[in-house]
């Protein structure tokens, strides 16, 4: 994949950077594996707004992706390279010998043609290849983790991301997460080996606010520039600066305030992930 810049013939393709696709190899989904997806505006089932700055978009299907990897001991092709809409990682058509198709994740170094397969026994380390965690070694990259055995992998699945086994104690594998986070995870979840694609999506640059509108997005307000009857920041005279701690529009500090409760699985991490540093 490659970015794609423009000469700056209009205001804004001087900042826009976009993918220049060259990796896909087809342009229409497999129409078995996708399904509707109905856009809901951020509006739950009584219409109310429950996640802001969301609406209009372009139509989208959802693309149905073999994240548990269970088709084992069975070689499959890779058919084509494709865009899908609903993540930021390209996936990849494979067909088994059965002559079933499905979808998973895109890996860095595969290519139409190429070979893949999942097993729960040793088998070759090149990307693609899915197997427990007990069987891939140290230092490996890995994407498309399971937390929990047989539930599909739910963890490192968009552009660019892999994680590394560092050590394993049986029956945990200790796995540094690209948060920076190390968490213990069975060594009989399944993982994919190798890197995932699409590594310079964080360096697109979108250029216009019409490109984001196809997104789906809608224009993010500053609570500061509000009035006070919309945001605790909002008000004041001429350009001041909300006069307190950054808040949400209930109330709660939205810089730096750790809300993650104590769970279950606070004893499965060894190591927090990185945290900003937060000036006030």
């Amino acid at each position: 994949m490659g970015i794609k810049q423009y000469k700056p013939r209009t205001p804004s393709l001087r900042w826009t950077a976009l993918s220049d696709f060259k990796e896909i190899t087809k342009s229409k989904p497999e129409k078995s594996l996708t399904e509707p997806k109905k856009s809901t505006g951020g509006r739950n089932s009584q219409g109310r707004i429950t996640s802001r700055f969301r609406g209009g978009g372009h139509k989208k299907k959802y693309r149905i992706i073999d994240f548990k990897r269970d088709k084992v001991d069975m070689p499959a092709k890779v058919l084509s390279i494709e865009y899908d809409p609903n993540r930021s990682s390209r996936i990849m058509l494979l067909e088994y010998s059965d002559k079933e198709k499905r979808y998973i994740i895109c890996p860095v170094g595969l290519t139409v043609g190429d070979t893949v397969i999942s097993s729960r026994k040793e088998i070759d380390i090149k990307p693609g290849n899915a197997m427990p965690l007990r069987n891939v070694p140290a230092g490996t990259p890995v994407h498309n983790l399971e937390l929990s055995i047989g539930r599909g992998g739910k963890i490192v699945r968009s552009a660019g991301g892999y994680a590394q086994i560092l050590a394993k104690e049986e029956p945990y594998a200790h796995i540094k997460l690209p948060s920076g986070e190390v968490r213990l995870i069975h060594m009989d979840c399944m993982a994919t080996i190798g890197q995932i694609g699409n590594i310079e999506h964080d360096a697109i640059s979108l250029g216009k606010a019409g490109r984001s509108r196809w997104l789906g997005r809608m224009p993010r307000v500053r609570g500061v520039v509000m009035n006070p009857v919309d945001h605790p920041m909002g008000g004041g005279e001429g350009k001041s600066s909300g006069g307190r701690h950054p808040v949400s529009p209930w109330g709660q500090k939205s810089k730096g305030l750790k809300t993650r409760k104590t769970k279950n699985s606070d004893r499965y991490i060894i190591k927090q992930r990185k945290s900003k540093i937060v000036s006030e």
